[in-house]
């Protein structure tokens, strides 16, 4: 039977789990896009300062993360990871949920995020969640592919 996993907002005693979860979870992408993934690029410290991180742990300790910067019209997911060990355990459908629960909760009826447009597996995995290709953007050589969620009329689940 698989571990039960446990969200919680991270705190900054997490940094370096959440570090070594993200590289982790992101290393794989770097020889698809030929380069550095964005969050592997990024400073925890102001992470976990400006936005909101939450954390999924089962009983090996940490599983996954979504890091996400609340917008005034909508909630962004700037990252949503998971442990290699975790992966195809419904860890990622638990943190969308949760992203469109925090959006319910704080009155914003839409989600977004940003793909690079060479990780097709991820387009399609957030396209069968109900996320729709909004706009893709050219920056370089690099395609970001812009996807949203609309939560209208969804009702939040109960606490």
């Amino acid at each position: 039977m698989p571990d039960r996993v446990v969200l919680r907002r991270a705190e900054p005693s997490d940094r370096d789990a959440l570090v070594a979860m993200q590289m982790a979870a992101y290393e794989p992408n770097r020889a698809i896009i030929g380069g550095v993934p964005t969050p592997l690029g990024w400073d925890y410290d102001a992470v976990l300062e400006q936005w909101e991180v939450w954390l999924a742990e089962d009983d090996n300790g940490l599983c996954g993360a979504l890091i996400l910067e609340p917008r005034p019209d909508e909630l962004y997911i700037e990252s949503i990871a998971v442990a290699p060990r975790a992966k195809g355990r419904g860890i990622g459908n638990q943190l969308i949920a949760h992203a469109e629960s925090r959006a319910l909760r704080s009155s914003r009826d839409q989600i977004s995020l940003t793909v690079n447009a060479l990780m097709t597996f991820n387009i399609d995995w957030y396209g069968r969640k109900g996320f729709a290709v909004s706009s893709i953007e050219v920056i370089g050589q690099r395609r970001r592919v812009h996807m949203a969620k609309a939560l209208c009329g969804e009702t939040p689940p109960p606490l």
